[in-house]
């Protein structure tokens, strides 16, 4: 069984999508507010907290983090566990 993490990060900004694989080959999404939403799995806290400094080393301003549920792992679906 896979015991990875999955989670949604929103930060105010929007960084290029090439920036995925700095971010662990996350996906890298833009909202039309100018958000960016990084989506991926972690292997563990440390690897989340990680990803986490990487948006404060690019001086983006952390707007939510949520864990996500994987719903077909075959379809990489995810929705919000909160």
């Amino acid at each position: 069984m896979d015991k990875r993490a999955f989670y949604q990060i929103r930060l105010c900004g929007q960084i290029d999508r090439d920036w995925s694989a700095w971010f662990d080959d996350w996906q890298v999404e833009h909202t039309a507010a100018g958000e960016t939403i990084l989506t991926g799995a972690t292997k563990d806290q440390g690897a989340l907290f990680g990803a986490l400094l990487k948006g404060r080393d690019l001086n983006l301003t952390l707007l939510a983090v949520n864990r996500l549920q994987v719903i077909d792992d075959r379809a990489a679906a995810y929705r919000s566990t909160r």
